[in-house]
């Protein structure tokens, strides 16, 4: 079926001649969903089944025109649970442990609750693959995923002729300091870096990544700091002024760069693209800046 409405040339050969069976064919999956995380939403807009989307995310940038055309219904971890119900849902997506709280207010209401806990680029593929597979566009996802990993493949390569690859410290949260989720660190070395704290990225929990000692990460010397502080803006003047800091490599090389937490940490279309192609950017100024020096 799914292959049917992907193609235009087999969906005109087999079309339905009833108005019976047309509406079968257009009720495969959910019908009203509400995305309780930027990524379901800005996935279905990709897939061009935007439409089935009833209610989103207070937090949703991506795609701009969704603020515009669907109702926010929640925040992170908590939701507005007597609209959600109001607006007659099929089925909710929300994303982490975190919205357990959430989802479980939202089960008790009545509702189908789907949370995923994708952690890894490659479990974020597979869960774009299923919300795909739930409305019936699996073939549009899998051409998208394809182009994806081919960029994905010509970083890695282009980051390969490098003479050498610069240390990266990736700051999820200041207070406490948190390194890199798993997915961030991953597309990292896509982007041709080595993350400082390979170790906690394989960490799924965020308390579990927590840096308790403040030198911790300029011992380790990064040449590039990435900071991408879920919720407000990066302040890379405090970085740098942090006690001790001051004879770290990209502290003195002033290399500290922001990524908004929208392109980066949502497990989904836009960490994919334009997280993985920002931190390429500047790994490569740095990689030619680097050859010029020697």
């Amino acid at each position: 079926m799914s292959q049917h409405r992907d193609d235009p040339a087999t969906a005109q050969a087999v079309a339905p001649t009833t108005s019976a069976a047309r509406g079968l064919v257009e009720a495969v999956g959910p019908q009203r969903i509400v995305a309780l995380t930027e990524e379901t939403t800005e996935w279905l807009y990709l897939l061009g089944e935007e439409h089935r989307l009833v209610g989103i995310s207070g937090y949703t940038v991506r795609p701009k025109r969704a603020r515009q055309d669907k109702p926010r219904v929640s925040a992170f971890l908590d939701g507005k649970i007597d609209k959600i119900v109001a607006l007659e849902p099929d089925l909710v997506i929300g994303f982490s442990d975190m919205q357990a709280a959430l989802a479980d207010k939202l089960i008790r209401a009545g509702l189908n609750v789907l949370i995923t806990n994708q952690r890894s680029v490659a479990e974020i593929f597979g869960t774009m693959r299923l919300v795909a597979c739930l409305v019936g566009a699996q073939g549009r996802a899998e051409a998208w995923i394809a182009s994806c990993q081919a960029r994905h493949a010509e970083i890695t390569a282009e980051a390969a002729r490098w003479p050498r690859r610069p240390r990266v410290y990736f700051e999820e949260w200041d207070e406490p300091m948190i390194s890199a989720i798993r997915w961030v660190s991953e597309l990292l070395a896509i982007a041709g870096g080595d993350d400082i704290f390979p170790e906690l990225a394989a960490q799924s929990m965020g308390r579990n990544r927590v840096i308790a000692d403040a030198l911790a990460p300029a011992r380790r010397a990064p040449e590039i700091i990435f900071g991408s502080w879920c919720g407000k803006k990066f302040r890379p003047e405090k970085v740098a002024a942090r006690a001790g800091w001051g004879e770290v490599p990209a502290v003195r090389a002033g290399a500290l760069h922001e990524i908004k937490s929208c392109d980066i940490l949502q497990p989904g279309p836009a960490a994919l693209t334009d997280g993985v192609e920002q931190m390429h950017r500047v790994l490569a100024r740095w990689a030619a800046a680097s050859l010029a020096r020697n």
